[in-house]
């Protein structure tokens, strides 16, 4: 299944498949906000499994330089899955999801339900 532009409660998003390329470093995300040149996404909605353990293991920095390559380039984005265990494993990764949830950038959602609800929240 391919990454897709749709359009949900009024905001664009790019859905990226869960057996996509993953995103593993800076230059995986720039390589993925690449292919929407010229498209209007403000979205990009992440499955957990394409992100690389190193993302969930804070010390490493991997989220940090993905989460600011996101935000220079003009994007916000969505962890969508089942992270507990990795949360569970870290207090500043509960703390940096917890703190996340409350802005407007960054989101860890279980489910496509509760991104739903997010995003006609924030429409």
């Amino acid at each position: 299944m391919p990454d897709v532009v749709q359009t949900r409660h009024g905001a664009r998003v790019l859905m990226c498949a869960p057996d996509g390329p993953p995103i593993a470093d800076e230059q995986s995300a720039v390589d993925l906000m690449a292919t929407l040149w010229g498209q209007d996404v403000q979205w990009l909605v992440l499955p957990a499994a394409r992100l690389t353990d190193d993302f969930f293991r804070l010390r490493t920095r991997v989220a940090g330089g993905i989460v600011q390559k996101f935000q220079q380039y003009g994007f916000k984005a969505v962890v969508v899955g089942d992270i507990a265990e990795h949360v569970a494993a870290s207090t500043a990764l509960r703390d940096f999801v917890y703190e996340s949830n409350r802005g407007r950038q960054l989101w860890f959602v279980t489910d496509e339900a509760e991104l739903d609800a997010r995003l006609s929240a924030a429409a």
